[in-house]
């Protein structure tokens, strides 16, 4: 059976990757069965907003979801919320239910998306502690997210430092601790990390770094303190964990397709199963601007790949691989990442970050590899184009304010 001779396309799990995989599909002009099969009640819903305008109530439920219900009736999409799918029967090409029964694909593809890393310490079941990934857990977190009250976030990573942000802005008493010597320490540099801690501590957060977690106490079964590595003792009405994400690949491994730290895909998002494909969070891809592979956590990402398993079970065209990109809203601060840093030699600061408005280039033997943009809108477009064509920049013309990002890329182009 060639690639477009599916009469049954099953997808398992229902965030943003698979999302864009429905959408592509049909776009693509697939008009078989597609079996959407999601483990939570809602459907596929964004998640950014999650950690900052829905925590705050400044954004309706129904603006979370990419379709309304209409549109996967309309489009013919059988959609199973609530259900669990413990097993793939890869010989019968089966999806196996959890309620009993079974789905037949003639393709799949795994949109398992991830999990938050549980939290190591003694007292991790009180109630009290949260995290922040599903629309559920915002629901349950929401109604304590009162004036005054005293939340201690454990990592001062992307959720951690946005979701300070929000709980400043509703005026709750906020501690963040990170084991990291400073913040952000995973996804950037010490420039961009120093600019972050300095605002949120302008902003009232309490930000302790270089520090572990030793404990949870409690009170009749509600967290009532952080205890630190140190014997400090922080009170907490609220206690926030966001140490990471562990990707959902178990379902794959289980099944005897190839994993290491996420479902191993190729190029085209096809896994070591040519019948199963992989996006999103779950998947380790091909990071093809990089000469590596690695999983990106990032709405991009998820888009990017629910576009490539679709094109390669059509049998169309490889969509185009972007260089990967993310963001963060804090405040009034948007910062918007381009590339991947990790391995730079030089980085360079164009603007002053003083007046909250710079980036931060990143090179590796002259060639830019990533750029930190905040509020700085054309930075950050002008270096996705240079990073995909591995453009070699003089450090002295990137920090030259008085030559326009558009002639920075011109220039490099031609």
């Amino acid at each position: 059976m060639s690639a477009g001779e599916a009469k049954s396309i099953v997808i398992v799990g229902a965030g943003q990757a698979a999302a864009q995989a429905v959408q592509s599909l049909r776009q693509g002009g697939y008009t078989g069965r597609i079996t959407l099969i999601g483990d939570e009640p809602s459907l596929p819903y964004q998640r950014p907003p999650l950690s900052k305008a829905y925590m705050k109530g400044e954004f309706d439920e129904e603006r979370l979801y990419f379709k309304p219900s209409a549109w996967y009736e309309d489009q013919k999409i059988e959609v199973m919320l609530g259900t669990h799918v413990p097993r793939i029967d890869r010989a019968k090409q089966q999806v196996q239910l959890g309620h009993g029964g079974h789905v037949d694909y003639d393709y799949l593809i795994l949109a398992t998306g991830s999990r938050p890393r549980p939290l190591p310490v003694p007292g991790a079941d009180l109630d009290g502690l949260h995290d922040l990934r599903t629309l559920a857990d915002v629901e349950r977190m929401r109604p304590k997210m009162i004036a005054g009250r005293r939340i201690v976030i454990i990592g001062a990573g992307y959720i951690g430092l946005e979701a300070a942000a929000v709980a400043r802005q509703m005026d709750l008493d906020v501690t963040v601790i990170e084991m990291a010597p400073r913040v952000l320490a995973r996804v950037t540099s010490p420039v961009i990390s120093e600019f972050y801690a300095a605002e949120h501590a302008r902003q009232g957060v309490k930000i302790l770094t270089g520090i572990t977690l030793s404990h949870l106490e409690g009170a009749q079964g509600k967290v009532a303190a952080a205890i630190l590595g140190d014997g400090t003792r922080l009170p907490a009405d609220i206690v926030l964990s966001g140490i990471g994400i562990l990707p959902n690949e178990e379902l794959a491994r289980d099944a005897g397709i190839a994993c290491s730290n996420g479902i191993l895909v190729d190029r085209d998002a096809r896994t070591s199963d040519p019948h199963v494909f992989a996006a999103g969070d779950c998947a380790a891809r091909p990071l093809v601007h990089y000469g590596r592979s690695g999983r990106l956590e990032s709405v991009h990402n998820a888009i990017e790949q629910g576009k490539l398993a679709a094109a390669a079970i059509l049998g169309q065209p490889r969509p185009a691989e972007d260089c990967p990109w993310f963001w963060s809203d804090q405040y009034d601060l948007k910062l918007q990442i381009a590339g991947l840093s990790q391995g730079y030699d030089t980085h360079v600061i164009r603007g002053d970050p003083a007046s909250r408005k710079f980036a931060v280039f990143y090179l590796k033997n002259g060639t830019l590899i990533a750029v930190d943009s905040v509020n700085s809108p054309p930075e950050f477009l002008a270096s996705k184009k240079l990073i995909m064509s591995g453009a070699k920049l003089a450090p002295a013309s990137l920090s030259d304010t008085s030559t326009p990002m558009k002639d920075i890329a011109a220039q490099a182009a031609a």
